[in-house]
């Protein structure tokens, strides 16, 4: 949690858009919703023999409306939202490159440069998820379930808790899932750092390599590295693989329970065929974010992963660092001198000088 709290500052400047994004996302949900009271009524017509062409051509333009003001206020949020997390992205990007900047040459010893450029590249692209994609679903998930169960009580009371039978399988699903996703792609990112170092210290050492002919020894090594990786990754997309379609069975067997019933309590007169197909349409609605919780729970793993590597290099404080009083130093002249300098990049390796006497006059 200490690190969401860290990573929140980030959409302070952004706060209009994130307030504008919820607005839009509340308003395509809720005038989505009065889509299936029209059909209702349409049906319900038509079942009593009471429908005429204007009454369905009617219904049909309004439905034909409705969808096309939910779906403009679907598009803002995803571009309000989407575009806020790009210039979330944007700012840690920039925070993270100037934090390195500030760290002294021994940060980089005890750092390889592979494993930072894939917190800057692959760990930032998960981030930039948890900022925008993951909120967006989350409160669409939210809004429709607080929206869309009290209109289906509404419907009928015993559909609606017969329903909420296989609820509680799916969050299981996704809280057993989300864990297991969780590990896994915590240890993928911590390989494919791995790779990239070994990456960038081959091409950066390939005179070295080629001087003395191991580009064979390098390939091979790099392809067992690379063949760890995959099966790493191999390991999570099995994980997700079972995840969804299991998802999708639970969340199905409530749909044919729902059919099911509800044409029992149609065919006794309890309900009206409209209704049937009212609660049906509901279901339908609460499908989406149902699955997309598992979706979201993925985001959020990743990102949260991701964003604990990041904040661990972002926590390192530089080893030199300016008091907060310190002043300009004017232009120094005249020779510079060094007597007996030893020197080495932290006090367990060994010096790279010693016992150095220089003196350099000015003007040299």
């Amino acid at each position: 949690m200490d690190d969401l709290r860290k990573f929140a500052r980030y959409f302070r400047p952004y706060k209009t858009s994130l307030v504008v994004g919820v607005v839009c996302i509340l308003a395509s949900v809720v005038i989505g919703l009065i889509g299936p009271t029209i059909v209702r009524q349409a049906v319900d017509e038509l079942g009593q023999g009471e429908v005429t062409w204007w009454k369905l051509s009617r219904s049909a333009l309004a439905y034909l409306g409705i969808s096309a003001v939910s779906g403009v206020f679907l598009f803002l949020q995803r571009r309000i939202l989407i575009g806020m997390s790009r210039h979330v992205e944007y700012d840690l990007r920039q925070d993270f490159y100037a934090h390195l900047q500030r760290q002294p040459l021994s940060f980089f010893h005890a750092n390889r440069t592979g494993d930072l450029m894939a917190r800057a590249t692959n760990d930032l692209s998960a981030v930039r998820q948890l900022a925008g994609p993951m909120i967006m679903y989350t409160l669409q998930t939210i809004f429709v379930v607080v929206f869309v169960l009290p209109l289906m009580l509404r419907v009928s009371v015993r559909l609606t808790l017969l329903l909420l039978v296989t609820m509680p399988l799916v969050s299981l699903i996704v809280k057993y899932f989300g864990q297991q996703v969780h590990a896994r792609f915590e240890k993928i990112q911590d390989f494919f750092a791995q790779i990239t170092a070994r990456a960038q210290e081959n091409f950066s050492g390939v005179r070295v390599v080629r001087a003395y002919a191991q580009e064979d020894a390098e390939v091979a090594a790099f392809n067992g590295l690379n063949r760890q990786y995959a099966e790493r990754s191999l390991s999570l997309v099995r994980v997700e693989a079972v995840m969804r379609p299991l998802l999708q069975f639970v969340i199905g067997t409530g749909y044919v329970i729902i059919i099911w019933y509800g044409g029992r309590l149609a065919e006794r007169g309890e309900i009206t065929t409209g209704q049937v197909v009212e609660f049906i349409m509901y279901l339908t609605r609460l499908i989406w974010p149902l699955i997309a919780l598992g979706y979201v729970i993925n985001l959020y793993q990743r990102g949260t992963a991701s964003l604990k590597r990041m904040n661990s290099v972002l926590a390192v404080e530089p080893a030199i660092r300016d008091e907060p009083r310190a002043r300009e130093q004017a232009p120094i002249r005249g020779r510079i001198e060094f007597r007996d300098l030893t020197f080495a990049y932290n006090e367990h390796s060994e010096p790279v000088l010693k016992d150095i006497n220089l003196t350099i006059e000015a003007g040299q």
